[in-house]
């Protein structure tokens, strides 16, 4: 079987992250991986088309010269927000009574499906994709896809899931892609493609919710009989922890996720010793340098988080699913590796929680960050394709090329190419580690909080305006009474 190139891109909020593979059959090498931050790109979705190509195309152009490659094609990641979940269903009938049901059968049918749907305003959405719920023949119901394959029957009914987004946002994808001299070979719904890369089949069968905190949006995923049965999506993530940092400190959005990736953890009562650690942040003008404690930056944090955990277990319970998530919650995405995550989780949901690291169904060429949560998504993109038919998406000098033809929205382009409650402790969380290269010595020293200086804390304030509230409240319902 003849080796193919595919290249993955996943646009991010805060990072672009480019994957190039090696595939032959069921062999796959990762033969590159490297992140750079994004521009242009809000919510997981293009809102700037010039600012989002410089960097996308910085990034393909090194991962060329370093593999000495041409890369024409890539898969990609459709954004993870704004998208709604509707339900639609699709039937055969007179099939003939002794044919059997196949794959291609099946397939067919989701396309009807997919196809027949009646989008709100069709010039405005577009289907990213549908996941089957059950089948049925005609005799028997909530048939699973793997059991009705085979099976003989005169009729078949399936019942699906049906992701919905905005058109516009596919077509910037494309723009995007073009001005950058590529082309978008396929696009995936990343929220079946990013749990395949990190969930156990164990997991997906007796029910688990995958919380994916990105950087301009968070999406859960929720799976029982190894299927997906609900996805939901808010406009909130790392980015947002990263602004309120730069806010309530007063520096730099640069300076800002630099200190989060290096001291961000959640439960600032759990700290310890880190608690005491005072940042000494350097000022380069007239401003005094400042200090933040290690405990108000986790309180910041920690406020954040918890705003977007609460949403993402509204959407468990609203799914109906919530008694029956056996596996808990598996965490993953650039935020879950902020130190004592899981732990928070557990505190405020009673599931258990692990945080998903991409599995390893391949081997490298020792590329750094591919087994960081950050690189789920790249992982799911490269296993989803690696089996597509036709994807081949770099070529170098000896092998030639030629010119696809990719459907671009409505004209094409041609380019030049070849839960149950669970009653377990949450796993371990590591302590937040500093790191030298996220900033310098000049930016930064870090040293012990003097014992007699008083705790800085950014709910003092309002806690004793909310207790002198309630006394006051107290006081005037006991006069009254």
């Amino acid at each position: 079987m003849e080796e193919k190139n595919i290249v993955a891109i996943d646009l991010g909020t805060s990072k672009i992250a480019l994957t190039v593979a090696k595939v032959n059959g069921n062999d796959v090498q990762i033969a590159y991986y490297k992140e750079m931050p994004s521009a242009g790109i809000k919510y997981s979705s293009v809102w700037n088309i010039n600012q989002a190509t410089d960097p996308l195309s910085r990034i393909i152009r090194d991962a060329e010269e370093a593999l000495d490659i041409k890369i024409t094609q890539a898969v990609i990641g459709m954004p993870k927000y704004p998208v709604r979940q509707e339900s639609n269903s699709a039937i055969v009938k007179d099939r003939g009574e002794d044919t059997d049901i196949t794959a291609e059968d099946i397939a067919d049918l989701k396309s009807y499906a997919e196809d027949s749907y009646p989008l709100d305003d069709p010039a405005k959405e577009a289907i990213y994709g549908a996941v089957a719920q059950s089948f049925s023949d005609g005799e028997y119901f909530q048939i699973i896809e793997n059991d009705i394959i085979g099976m003989a029957s005169d009729t078949l009914e399936g019942n699906f899931k049906i992701f919905i987004g905005k058109k516009s946002d596919l077509k910037k994808i494309d723009s995007v892609m073009t001005k950058t001299g590529i082309a978008a070979r396929k696009k995936y719904f990343t929220a079946d493609t990013t749990a395949k890369a990190v969930l156990t089949d164990a997991e997906m069968e007796n029910g688990v919710a995958l919380i994916d905190f990105g950087g301009g949006s968070t999406s859960v995923s929720i799976y029982h009989g190894n299927i997906m049965r609900h996805y939901a999506s808010i406009p909130f993530g790392g980015k947002n922890i990263t602004d309120d940092i730069k806010s309530e400190c007063q520096i730099s959005e640069r300076l800002a996720e630099n200190i989060k990736l290096a001291y961000g953890a959640c439960m600032p009562e759990k700290l310890q010793s880190l608690s005491e650690k005072v940042l000494q942040i350097r000022s380069n003008n007239t401003e005094p340098d400042k200090q933040v404690t290690v405990k108000y930056l986790s309180e910041i944090i920690t406020a954040r988080i918890e705003e977007i955990i609460m949403a993402m277990l509204y959407e468990i319970n609203e799914s109906g699913f919530a008694d029956m998530l056996r596996s808990g919650i598996v965490i993953t995405g650039g935020a879950a590796q902020t130190a004592n995550l899981g732990n928070f989780i557990y505190e405020l949901s009673g599931y258990r929680v692990r945080t998903g690291y991409p599995k390893q169904h391949f081997s490298n060429a020792g590329c750094d960050g591919l087994k960081d949560t950050t690189a789920a998504t790249s992982i799911g993109l490269i296993l989803a394709a690696k089996d597509e038919l036709g994807v081949n998406c770099a070529y170098n000098d000896e092998q030639g090329g030629s010119s696809v033809i990719i459907e671009n929205g409505e004209e094409d382009v041609e380019v030049e190419a070849p839960a149950e409650v669970q009653t377990e402790p949450a796993e371990t969380d590591p302590a937040p580690q500093s790191n030298g290269k996220l900033f310098s010595d000049d930016e930064i020293e870090v040293v012990e909080k003097p014992k007699k200086k008083k705790k800085s804390d950014i709910f003092a304030t309002w806690r004793k305006a909310k207790q002198k509230v309630e006394e006051a409240l107290d006081k005037l319902s006991e006069e009254q009474v």
